[in-house]
């Protein structure tokens, strides 16, 4: 299945840095979205488009994390030439990843 079949996400950014919140529609799939989605999976899934480093933050108490993403939006909203400069696409994107 994919990610989307037991998350939803939000976007934010602040300059060329990205913030994506993972957050499940059930609390009890927070173990397995811990275990599959990973700083390195997201990473890997959105290399395309996301240069710089990826860190995870767990937030367990709404059975959520949140993933910080540099070099992710092409310099930034004022700066990007992109379609989506503010990154809310990969959010989409990231709902994409594969679950087992």
């Amino acid at each position: 299945m994919e990610l989307r079949e037991i998350a939803h996400t939000r976007t934010g950014d602040k300059g060329d840095t990205l913030n994506v919140s993972v957050i499940c529609h059930d609390p009890a799939d927070y173990l397995t979205i811990c275990e599959q989605v990973t700083a390195a999976r997201v990473k890997a899934h959105l290399a395309d488009v996301v240069k710089g480093e990826v860190v995870r933050y767990e937030l367990p108490n709404i059975a959520a994390l949140n993933f910080v993403m540099q070099q992710a939006l092409g310099g930034g909203v004022t700066r990007s030439l992109a379609l989506d400069a503010h990154g809310k696409s990969l959010g989409s994107a990231l709902l994409g990843l594969p679950i087992a």
